[in-house]
């Protein structure tokens, strides 16, 4: 029996292919808009700058390239046999952007007061993985 096999007959988990480039960019201490711009689709990238934004105060910048993340992340996943629900381990490193991005729009949504967003994200990060909500939170 599969460590990850779901025995409640749910989805299986979704784990997106590797994508070194951005993360390794951004190990090498590349500027993450210089990543982003390189790797527009990599959710990984805006959810650095959506972090670093946020740390510098900058909530609605954040927000911004949270919600980007986030849709580049949903777009991968769906590309990838994710049909809207099920599991997305934060365990499998290249899942890790779309979670962190999932992560830092709620976050950013709560800062400015979107508070049915916020709840909206933080509940979908926690169904998608406890170990993202609980890593992250």
């Amino acid at each position: 029996m599969s460590l990850h096999e779901n025995l409640l007959g749910g989805p299986p988990p979704t784990h997106l292919p590797d994508d070194p480039g951005p993360r390794d960019l951004l190990a090498s201490g590349t500027a993450p808009a210089e990543v982003a711009a390189a790797y527009p689709a990599s959710s990984l990238a805006w959810a650095q700058l959506a972090d670093d934004a946020f740390a510098e105060g900058a909530t609605v910048a954040s927000y911004a390239y949270a919600r980007t993340g986030y849709h580049r992340g949903l777009d991968a996943l769906r590309r990838n046999g994710w049909k809207g629900h099920g599991p997305i381990p934060f365990e499998h490193e290249p899942n890790r952007g779309f979670l962190r991005a999932l992560h830092a729009l709620a976050r950013a949504a709560q800062a400015i007061g979107e508070q049915e967003e916020y709840e909206r994200c933080t509940t979908f990060l926690r169904d998608s993985s406890p170990t993202a909500a609980e890593t992250l939170s």
